[in-house]
């Protein structure tokens, strides 16, 4: 099976091949412009790198959140438009869950962890377990105080990876928690993290695909707050 999986929920993108869990070419950028102008070129690159047309993809993936409310809905929105023109299946998978799959070779507790503002972070707790990512907690939002009172329950330094892993590693040095952070290649999230968590998600049709937010966006949360001011 060739899947064609995107990742779009950071400032970050990335668009990935691989062929029945191996990968077979990854493009990532971090360029600056938007992902409306990277995605489709840069799967558009890597199709012809490797000889492939559109009609050879079987499954296309994305990260479907959470992240950036522009990003997960610019890679959502490719992916449903790939799936519809090609009929072919398609699915989202949890941001968090494909970052936890950077920490394979470091093993044991895993800590994906995404800037949410505001001192919080989103994040979900997993922990390798035969060779692949095993969930201990749902996705969720939460403040760094509570991601840090959780992990000093746990007997083993997490990992750190995803692009608020070092705003996590300064709060846990100053409260005097253990960690590992992941390297620079391994640190930011990619759709080879993605196509990965994709395997075992049971597939669906374009209309099926939907984004995964989490929480409201920053001009709904200071719409509710004029709101309740105004009361």
């Amino acid at each position: 099976m060739i899947t064609l999986a995107f990742e779009s929920s950071a400032k970050a993108a990335s668009v990935a091949l691989a062929r029945d869990g191996s990968l077979i070419s990854q493009y990532s950028q971090c360029s600056g412009l938007t992902h409306s102008r990277t995605l489709l070129p840069m799967a558009e690159d890597l199709l012809k790198n490797a000889e492939l047309q559109l009609s050879d993809v079987d499954l296309f993936a994305v990260a479907h959140g959470p992240g950036s409310f522009t990003g997960i809905r610019i890679g959502v929105s490719t992916v449903k438009g790939l799936a519809w023109a090609c009929d072919k299946p398609c699915v989202g998978v949890s941001t968090l869950e494909s970052m936890a799959w950077h920490g394979l070779a470091a093993g044991g507790l895993v800590c994906p962890v995404m800037d949410a503002r505001r001192s919080q972070v989103y994040n979900a707790l997993f922990e390798i377990r035969d060779g692949k990512p095993a969930r201990l907690t749902a996705d969720r939002p939460l403040s760094l105080e509570e991601l840090a009172a959780e992990l000093r329950q746990r007997d083993e330094a997490p990992f750190l990876v995803g692009d608020g892993a070092v705003l996590t590693a300064r709060f846990l040095e100053k409260a005097g928690l253990p960690f590992r952070m992941a390297p620079e290649n391994l640190l930011w999230q990619s759709a080879w993290g993605v196509a990965m968590a994709a395997r075992d998600k049971t597939p669906g049709d374009s209309q099926s695909l939907l984004p995964v937010y989490l929480r409201l966006s920053q001009a709904e949360r200071e719409r509710q707050e004029r709101m309740q001011n105004e009361k």
